[in-house]
């Protein structure tokens, strides 16, 4: 009989207990942790926009005496989901080194194989050479982290040319 493995996702923990080490000579120059503000309000905005949807397709339906039960459950739905999550997202921290962007669960991204650093509706998104996509989440303001990252691109790059 074959052996099951153990699955990696089930080793998940979060927090900087999961972020890899730094190298001997390796500096911090920037740490990118989650605003508690902002992580409401996308849960609210969330909300909001099921909210409308489910409103929307009630009255598509013919059943706009069905509005206030969907309404309010998409309301406790929103709010549990928040609160269910909110210690994992707020162990989720990003720091910029001088060599490198660190991230929760191991992952990494090398400061020469940024592609594309870009808010995407108040978040940041990080693209690699290679394709692979990174979201830093739930920021109070996406602005300063992109002008950070791509600061210390350029000056990597300057360093090794």
């Amino acid at each position: 009989m074959s052996e099951l493995e153990r699955d990696e996702v089930l080793n998940y923990r979060p927090g900087p207990e999961s972020e890899l080490p730094l190298d001997e000579d390796e500096t911090v120059l920037a740490v990118f942790a989650p605003d508690t503000r902002r992580y409401w309000s996308d849960h609210l905005w969330l909300a909001g926009i099921g909210m409308a949807l489910a409103g929307a397709v009630l009255i598509a339906l013919g059943k706009p005496h069905q509005i206030p039960v969907a309404l309010l459950a998409i309301a406790l739905g929103m709010a549990a989901r928040g609160w269910y999550f909110k210690s994992e997202a707020f162990a989720r921290r990003w720091q910029l080194t001088d060599r490198r962007l660190i991230g929760p669960q191991g992952r990494q991204v090398m400061l020469l194989e940024i592609e594309t650093v870009r808010r995407l509706m108040g978040d940041v998104q990080i693209v690699t050479r290679s394709g692979a996509k990174h979201l830093i989440r739930h920021l109070a303001d996406s602005a300063p982290v992109v002008e950070r990252i791509e600061s210390a691109r350029n000056a990597r790059r300057m360093m090794m040319s």
